[in-house]
């Protein structure tokens, strides 16, 4: 609702009241989980010939070509659908050698668009194809129950999971029976991560476990290296500087759609809400505005700003901000731990965000 209204340091002008992340506390129905496992809007009109390979890494240049081949041989795989029974009853023959292909590479070298791209060139309709990240797959799980889990993925032709990360044995256990049970069904995969398969647990937990489960990840992969630089830093300016305060709060009231938030509630609310619900939070919120930037406190508060980061990059939402930079989110301690590669994958899209923000403080 309009009103005039007195933005802190200023005289009273007519804007919007901003949106207060704080105040929303979504909900989100199983049903809409399984519907919004497609690519995020970032990526809905990315293709293979959209995907700009850096000519001084023919890793990139070779990536494009295996994963065209292999969308392209997914033609016949699960064509009508009901890929896990044949005629008379039989179960169908389990595929021979690795069922997917593993992106392995830094953080920015484009993985997700090509995984994006791959999902759209796979010769099938968009309700046999499922994409989302690991974190949002084991809320799935979470949502529907493991059965019934297997049960709606095992028609598909491909399931594309972006930021395999395994950051727990309960979670490393139920992954490795989940794709298990999909290849058995003759499910293609396909996914990202900052690591090999067989090198996911390393630095994080020893448990011999843990260790065996990783392993046998592995061999349903075919390992795909994409090297390169971080392309959202490639010829591009640095990222801003924080703004004041009253800059942030000028903008939040003078951009519509924009959410105002002192980060430190925020962060507070973070740990009231589910993790599978940080995309709904944001619906709707064309820009983020956050005063008050400091770093995080403890672990747990910084992998849900992680899932966050995500969320808001997928959706393209600009982040402005005052206080500190995002650089100096995560402590020394933090940044040289068993998580380093989600905690500098945060900076990395809150960058991009930032940078993205600038026009705001314009207007």
């Amino acid at each position: 609702m309009s009103s005039s209204t007195a933005v802190p340091g200023s005289s009273p002008i007519a804007e919007t009241a901003p949106l207060s992340l704080c105040a929303l506390e979504p909900r989100v129905p199983a049903d809409r989980l399984v519907a919004e496992m497609v690519p995020p809007p970032r990526f809905d009109s990315v293709r293979f010939d959209t995907y700009v390979p850096d000519p001084n890494q023919p890793s990139q240049i070779e990536a494009v070509k295996v994963l065209s081949d292999f969308a392209a041989g997914l033609g016949g795989a699960h064509a009508t659908g009901d890929g896990k029974r044949k005629w008379f009853g039989k179960k169908a023959a389990a595929p021979s050698g690795p069922r997917g292909v593993y992106l392995d590479g830094g953080y920015g070298v484009g993985k997700t668009h090509l995984l994006a791209s791959l999902w759209h060139a796979t010769p099938a309709a968009p309700s046999l194809k499922a994409f989302g990240t690991f974190v949002e797959l084991t809320n799935l799980v979470g949502a529907l129950g493991f059965q019934q889990t297997v049960r709606t993925l095992s028609g598909h032709r491909l399931l594309c999971i972006d930021e395999f990360e395994l950051d727990d044995p309960g979670d490393t256990v139920l992954v490795s029976s989940l794709l298990s049970r999909l290849v058995e069904a003759g499910v293609a995969l396909a996914a990202t991560s900052n690591t090999l398969p067989g090198k996911l647990g390393e630095g994080r937990f020893a448990a011999a476990d843990f260790l065996r489960e990783i392993q046998g990840l592995s061999s349903h992969f075919r390992p795909l290296r994409i090297d390169g630089e971080d392309y959202r830093h490639r010829g591009l300016p640095d990222a801003p500087p924080p703004y004041s305060e009253e800059q942030v709060t000028r903008a939040a009231y003078a951009t519509e759609g924009a959410s105002l938030d002192d980060f430190p509630a925020l962060l507070d609310h973070l740990a009231r809400v589910h993790p599978s619900r940080y995309g709904a939070l944001t619906d709707g919120v064309r820009a983020v505005c956050l005063t008050e930037v400091q770093p995080v406190p403890d672990q747990s508060t910084a992998l849900r700003l992680v899932v966050l980061a995500d969320r808001l990059y997928d959706r393209e939402v600009p982040v402005l901000a005052s206080g500190m930079p995002f650089d100096r989110l995560f402590s020394e301690e933090m940044l040289n731990g068993g998580y380093r590669k989600k905690y500098f994958r945060a900076i990395s899209r809150l960058t991009a965000l930032a940078r993205d923000a600038k026009g705001l403080v314009a207007q």
